[in-house]
């Protein structure tokens, strides 16, 4: 059932989206760099502003049944090692039926980047394709760049309230114990989730990633007892080969019409 559901939200997306990938100027949305800060150990915080059309929204890392999950490609950066995207909490809706999980209006998407050589100017250049819907999905392809002289030691408050809206961690949230039962199922795995956390808000749901690129994970069915919720999904590859599940690499995000949760890992129990 789960493999003929697959197939049909990819028949579904091929027929509404175009064969090749939308420009900027399409007015849908806008993409600019904010500069940020230097932090006192080198490192810079920068940010992502994506300003999307009036009826527009994009999607979050996971973005639900029916989303575009966004990619991004740094290697045009000059003086930059690493990037760190902190996603900001999404919002769930539902589209034709299919819940999502992304942004509306404004999306101020902070990175935390750090430089080859300290003290250096990092030339950030970001390569994007990123899905954005309305009545209809389309992919849209988005380059920025600017140069970060790191002379600015003031936080942006847009990047501090969006660094703000992160989800809390375990600790915030006081989350105690964390547990996945994984059983093999023909051509993947049965995942069942316990997390004992108290209530975050109305329609919780647990959001389930792998941190494998390959594997595809269902839709969890999630359902709370007191303190304990629960969560199952299934994990598939996408290319129906067998493959190792990662416990350590299992990230699991509770989010709800309140507040949300991110707990990274989840061991045996």
């Amino acid at each position: 059932m789960i493999k003929h559901t697959l197939v049909f939200l990819l028949a579904v997306m091929w027929l509404v989206l175009p064969s090749e990938p939308a420009r900027a100027q399409d007015n849908m949305v806008s993409v600019s760099v904010l500069p940020g800060w230097q932090m006192a150990d080198g490192s810079h915080v920068a940010a992502l502003k994506f300003t999307l059309a009036d009826g527009w929204k994009t999607y979050w890392r996971a973005p639900g049944e029916a989303g575009i999950p966004p990619q991004f490609d740094w290697r045009g950066s000059e003086n930059l090692a690493r990037a760190e995207i902190e996603w900001p909490t999404p919002k769930q809706t539902v589209t034709n039926g299919m819940r999502t999980i992304g942004y509306e209006h404004v999306l101020v998407l902070p990175l935390r980047l750090t430089p080859v050589r300290a003290g250096q100017a990092i030339t950030l250049s970001a390569d994007m394709e990123i899905g954005i819907c309305s009545d209809i999905c389309v992919p849209m392809a988005v380059s920025v760049s600017q140069r970060l002289n790191g002379a600015e030691r003031t936080p942006d408050p847009q990047i501090a309230a969006a660094l703000a809206a992160r989800p809390y961690t375990q600790v915030e949230a006081g989350v105690g114990r964390v547990a996945c039962k994984v059983s093999p199922i023909e051509g993947g795995v049965h995942l069942v989730a316990e997390v004992d956390v108290p209530a975050m808000g109305s329609q919780e749901m647990v959001v389930i990633e792998t941190g494998n690129p390959s594997l595809w994970v269902t839709q969890a069915e999630s359902l709370r007892n007191g303190n304990r919720l629960r969560a199952e999904a299934e994990i598939f590859h996408a290319e129906g080969r067998g493959f190792m599940l990662d416990r350590s690499g299992l990230r699991l995000t509770i989010l709800s019409s309140g507040d949300a949760v991110d707990i990274q890992g989840c061991p045996a129990g």
